[in-house]
């Protein structure tokens, strides 16, 4: 279980019959009993994403689905290459930015609740700082929103740019500009 500004987000249990083909033979077995172990073994990586790109429960939910079916899709490919932890936030962060771009074509109207207009209750400092950092999280970009979750997941600069696809110095840079962003961002809260 996940907690994200007061809301629990449980990851759905995967189960070994989601996965299509019949693994009547061994080495389909073998596939789809590693592939399992590697979800369990790296869960928290994916409630992070989901947690930083979605706000809403249900958007959660469908993310890590999609995110699941697209690391499903690349694992046959995986040759261990970089660490799994490294490709899952990879093929996640694609994921999550390609969902958020069809999701920004499309239009839509919420209507305004009696709740959105309340003042919020004053509570623990500690836990007000928490949101306010995640609140000015979310108005970065997406890339600069993946660079700050490697970072606080505490990746070297060199993991950051095999996941982002920039150079390491790049990632030095960004950091900076980012950390300078965010800082105006809370001050302007």
């Amino acid at each position: 279980m996940f907690r994200r500004s007061g809301e629990c987000f449980t990851l759905p249990k995967i189960s070994a019959n989601v996965f299509t083909f019949s693994a009547t033979n061994s080495k389909k077995r073998k596939l789809k009993q590693k592939f399992l172990t590697l979800i369990e073994e790296h869960k928290g990586i994916l409630a992070k994403v989901c947690n930083m790109y979605c706000s809403e429960a249900e958007e959660r939910r469908d993310l890590f689905q999609d995110i699941i079916l697209q690391l499903w899709r690349a694992f046959p490919a995986y040759k261990g290459d970089s660490k799994p932890a490294t490709w899952m936030y990879r093929i996640g962060l694609n994921v999550s930015i390609t969902r958020l771009r069809k999701k920004s074509r499309q239009v839509t109207y919420e209507e305004l609740s009696e709740a959105v207009l309340d003042m919020p209750e004053v509570g623990d400092p500690g836990l007000e700082k928490s949101q306010l950092l995640y609140a000015a999280i979310q108005r970065l970009t997406d890339v600069e929103k993946a660079i700050v979750m490697l970072y606080m997941d505490e990746y070297s600069y060199k993991e950051i740019a095999d996941v982002i696809g920039i150079s390491e110095t790049n990632v030095g840079f960004k950091l900076s500009k980012i950390r300078a962003k965010l800082k105006n961002i809370v001050k302007n809260y």
